[in-house]
């Protein structure tokens, strides 16, 4: 007996394709992938929004790669939810590290201004990146999934 070379036609794998594109056409996971998305280009940006790249600060480079990380997560995650959320971990844990940042890194700029911008799109970018993993968890835990039942 011979089995085709191409596993991307197995049946299974058309299903968990299928659950993972109404996923990701769901309006909420659209919608919070776009805010995460909106969340990265702030962070990336935010040296320059809050004026404090002119110094060239380890922040605002941890700022511009971190932001557009997540930024870069946001498009893959809206784009091929079937094939990133694996990954959706990432994002929240970028959230967290927005938000401890500006006392972590050696010779930040830990203004006031700084803080407070890095905390509120931390946690924005935690909130997102958590309903993210949420739409990916509920297509495993859904009857019928592709999660293996517990023996």
């Amino acid at each position: 007996m011979t089995h085709g070379a191409d596993i991307g036609t197995h049946p299974d794998i058309m299903q968990m394709r299928a659950r993972y594109e109404a996923a990701a056409a769901n309006p909420a996971a659209q919608l919070a992938d776009g805010l995460t998305l909106l969340s990265g280009l702030y962070l990336a940006l935010s040296p320059w929004i809050v004026g404090f790249s002119g110094t060239r600060t380890p922040l605002a480079v941890n700022n511009l790669v971190t932001g557009l990380a997540v930024a870069l997560l946001a498009m893959g995650y809206s784009s091929a939810f079937g094939r990133t959320y694996g990954i959706s971990w990432v994002a929240p844990l970028l959230g967290i590290w927005t938000i401890i940042a500006p006392w972590v890194i050696r010779g930040g700029m830990a203004t006031t201004s700084t803080i407070i911008s890095n905390v509120v799109v931390g946690a924005l970018i935690l909130l997102f990146g958590l309903a993210t993993m949420r739409f990916g968890m509920m297509e495993r835990e859904r009857p019928g999934g592709f999660r293996t039942p517990a023996h």
